[in-house]
């Protein structure tokens, strides 16, 4: 008996790479996913505070922040629900630039970031230093929406989009990890897309 042919299987869609396991191409789509109500912040009261061990606890304001340099990100992002976004543009502050000012002190290695809504995440120092992470308010060259974080959010594409705290108001470095309001409820403490890391244990 001859073997199926090309016709009777349907072509084999290739998988675009930049897909990690289990996630599939949410096009022009944003869902919008919140663990908490959606708060209503208007830039002149938001302000963002970089504390715990650091030498110089610093507060930027609304203004203050937008003074600093200017940095983006142009890439990806994937949420834990499965979808990815390609080709995203983010602009706002380097986290980098933020900790340049408050100083670490070598005790610190974890971050746990706060949201105006009390939501927390908590995240290893190297996942948010070298590059990696930003406090972001412009997207796709306009205001961030207020459904997806704004009027700031914090940016870590590399993990799953859960570590990007909407609304964030305070990044607060700790010596011992801290885990956060998801990371209590079962999802994984880092967060590796690339290595499926939802749930605790995988």
């Amino acid at each position: 008996m001859a073997g199926p042919t090309r016709g009777f299987l349907g072509r084999r869609r290739e998988r675009d790479p930049r897909l990690p396991p289990g996630q599939y191409d949410a096009g022009r789509d944003w869902p919008v996913l919140t663990a908490e109500p959606t708060p209503r912040i208007s830039p002149e009261t938001w302000s963002i505070t970089v504390d715990g061990r650091v030498e110089n606890p610093t507060t930027w304001t609304w203004d203050e922040a937008h003074r600093l340099p200017r940095s983006e990100y142009r890439g990806d992002i994937h949420c834990v629900t499965t979808w990815s976004k390609f080709d995203t543009r983010f602009a706002g502050v380097s986290v980098d630039t933020l900790l340049e000012a408050a100083r670490p002190t070598p005790e610190a290695h974890f971050v746990v970031a706060t949201s105006k809504t009390g939501y927390t995440t908590n995240l290893p120092l190297e996942d948010v230093t070298g590059g990696k992470a930003w406090v972001v308010w412009e997207y796709d060259g306009g205001p961030l929406p207020i459904e997806h974080g704004g009027p700031v959010r914090l940016l870590v594409p590399h993990l799953y989009f859960w570590k990007s705290a909407k609304w964030v108001t305070r990044l607060t470095l700790l010596q011992r990890d801290q885990p956060g309001f998801w990371e209590q409820n079962g999802y994984h403490d880092r967060g590796d897309p690339w290595r499926e890391q939802r749930y605790q244990g995988d």
